[in-house]
């Protein structure tokens, strides 16, 4: 069974993002970059399946710069066979928008046939959770989004997903797209024996097939400061006054 997972390098969830002076991008210039939290599971899951099947191999795939490849070893650090990185000029990688990655993605892809293409369901920096279906369009093959729960039986996946509180329970034999939601599995952290031995597992560069662009940025902005709260009085007493501000001046009343 060939796995391939869709990794990529985001600012770590707890960097403080500041835009450029020109407003016209994000200043990456102190900024901490990590895999992907989402892409862990994914990367985890993969695992798991090889593990459990005794038989396959899990590749680990990324587009951007050259300095994605910290992450790639990572997911080589856990436990993946080899990887590719598709890359991109592009300063941070943030600029590339999906229709230019998956395009990218699809395009190395289809000649590779996977069985299964792994990602998560969101990219933590711009959340568009737009990826899998777009990759699974480009592919021509089926998907299933925010999978909580996966199962391999009879050469068929059984997935399991929730939506709007329930259980939805998908079969669909390979090839499949699937995105990995938090739940799904608890990465697990990289052994030192991993982490040594990912040094000499390959990492195939090669540029990206970019498509074209759809989204323009226009401009990036810092979101608008907190007003100080306010102290209206206690008890029971302060409930009219709570009322009046929550309608005159918050106006979500």
């Amino acid at each position: 069974m060939k796995i391939w997972v869709a990794v990529k390098r985001v600012p770590d969830t707890a960097a403080r993002i500041r835009p450029e002076a020109t407003g016209q991008g994000v200043d990456a210039s102190d900024v901490k970059f990590v895999l992907n939290p989402y892409d862990e599971f994914a990367v985890e899951e993969a695992l798991k399946l090889r593990e459990q099947s005794g038989e396959g191999e899990v590749n680990v795939i990324s587009v951007g710069p050259a300095e994605s490849l910290p992450v790639l070893r990572q997911a080589l650090a856990m436990g993946a066979d080899r990887a590719v990185l598709l890359e991109a000029e592009s300063p941070t990688g943030l600029e590339l928008d999906n229709s230019q990655v998956s395009h990218a993605l699809a395009s190395y892809l289809r000649a590779q046939s996977p069985d299964l293409v792994l990602l998560g369901r969101i990219a933590v920096d711009l959340q568009s959770g737009a990826m899998a279906a777009q990759l699974a369009r480009r592919l021509d093959i089926p998907r299933v989004c925010d999978v909580t729960s996966l199962e391999l039986s009879g050469g068929k996946f059984r997935a399991q997903r929730l939506v709007r509180g329930e259980v939805e329970i998908v079969e669909a034999a390979p090839p499949l797209v699937l995105s990995a939601q938090k739940g799904l599995n608890e990465p697990r952290y990289p052994a030192l024996k991993g982490i040594l031995a990912a040094k000499k597992k390959p990492i195939e560069t090669v540029p990206a097939e970019l498509g074209e662009i759809r989204l323009e940025l226009v401009k990036v902005t810092p979101p608008t400061e907190r007003q100080p709260g306010k102290i209206v009085g206690e008890g029971a007493e302060a409930v009219p006054e709570l009322l009046r501000l929550l309608q005159e001046e918050a106006k979500v009343l």
